[in-house]
């Protein structure tokens, strides 16, 4: 226990010790100043002698340490208060430290303590009652104490309840609010690894057409300026749409929702620049779509297969030495599907143990669609990734 409540319970001993005092001088003497009356009621009249300060002060020294050890001060007062009191007579000694010592018990410990302790501070004044010389005002104490003591426990039971309430409804907040900082990590973490595959795709696009131009360039430097210039002017190009795309990945980092949203997207309407990507690279593609008009197709859809179709045209450069590529795109009533076909390399092992596949995948995966990869005997590879249009919940 700490100073402070070391203190505040000398207090209440010493206020008790007062208060049985005072009714010890008063209740007897002044209420009922005939000694006859008091005679035929059982009540002495008792003085403030060594003998009365000593039993006061014994049922309420225990207080100092009845949050320390309850049970064992509430057994003191009780037991100094009926050994006091038989020897006394009813109405003689203040009950007020065996009362605070039982809202203790109630109040620090467990709901059956509280009942066992309550039932036996009634038995210990009905006991002491019923042993009084004349029974005239037996009764009436022993019905006045009884309630109180009644009404002692259950005040001390309630006010422990009530604890229990606010420390379980405490401990709930401080879960909630540990949820939610977990959550809002989580998101957190999500929102980096989107951003950084987003970053992987422009980047890993972007360089692989400057590569492929660049090389053109510096072949044709001599040979033909003129395209050699072309192909600089293209390089140039793709690397200003780079730029563009990564400040709108960056400005979402930077900018709140509302702004975030006005940036530009790059969906399903941009698969005509990987065809021309493609073509740049040196590589004929083709580009099929099959779009039913009445068919919407929520931005998050069109971003992620957009995303699929580059990585998967991105692979092709860098990796598959292909001539050929076709680009497909199929939308119909709860499905839109992206495929890109190539006639280069197959899957190698670079291509097939790279980040790249592995967040296609798992674009597609978070929501609730397939994606499938692989190699056929005719010499064509193939990437196809389907999305559901109406997510179950």
């Amino acid at each position: 226990m700490a100073g402070i409540d070391w203190a505040v319970d000398v207090v209440i001993a010493l206020g008790a010790f007062g208060f049985g005092l005072l009714q010890m001088s008063m209740s007897a003497n002044l209420m009922i100043p005939d000694d006859f009356i008091r005679r035929v009621l059982g009540i002495r009249a008792i003085t403030l002698s060594a003998w009365g300060i000593t039993a006061v002060a014994l049922t309420c020294v225990p207080l100092v340490v009845r949050r320390r050890f309850p049970w064992m001060a509430f057994a003191a007062c009780v037991v100094f208060w009926a050994f006091f009191e038989s020897q006394m007579g009813v109405a003689t000694l203040s009950l007020l430290g065996p009362l605070i010592a039982l809202f203790t018990v109630a109040y620090e410990r467990p709901r059956g303590e509280a009942l066992g302790a309550g039932a036996l501070m009634v038995g210990v004044i009905a006991l002491c009652s019923l042993m009084a010389e004349t029974g005239s005002l037996a009764m009436l104490m022993l019905v006045q104490n009884v309630a109180i003591a009644v009404a002692v426990a259950l005040a001390g039971y309630a006010l422990h309840a009530r604890a229990e309430v606010v420390a379980a409804a405490e401990a709930r907040a401080d879960a909630a609010e540990r949820t939610r900082d977990i959550e809002a990590q989580r998101r957190v973490e999500e929102e980096r690894v989107r951003i950084a595959r987003e970053v992987h795709d422009i980047t890993a696009h972007s360089l692989s057409a400057v590569s492929v131009q660049a090389a053109a360039a510096g072949a044709l430097v001599e040979t033909d300026p003129q395209a050699a210039k072309e192909a600089l002017a293209s390089i140039r190009t793709t690397a200003k749409g780079a730029l563009d795309e990564m400040r709108g990945v960056i400005g979402v980092l930077r900018a709140g929702e509302s702004e975030a949203e006005t940036q530009p997207v790059m969906g399903l309407d941009q698969l005509d620049q990987l065809a021309s990507y493609l073509e740049q690279a040196g590589v004929a593609c083709e580009l099929r779509e099959q779009v039913s008009p009445q068919v919407h197709v929520p931005g998050y859809v069109g971003t992620a297969l957009f995303s699929i179709a580059r990585e998967a045209a991105t692979n092709i450069v860098r990796h598959s030495g292909a001539k050929w590529a076709r680009i497909a795109l199929v939308v119909r009533p709860g499905m839109a599907e992206v495929s890109v076909a190539d006639d280069g390399c197959g899957l190698s092992d670079d291509v097939a143990e790279g980040h790249g596949i592995e967040g296609m995948r798992e674009r597609v995966a978070v929501l609730g669609g397939t994606f499938d990869i692989r190699s056929y005997h005719e010499g064509e590879t193939r990437v196809v990734a389907r999305i559901p249009l109406e997510r179950d919940e």
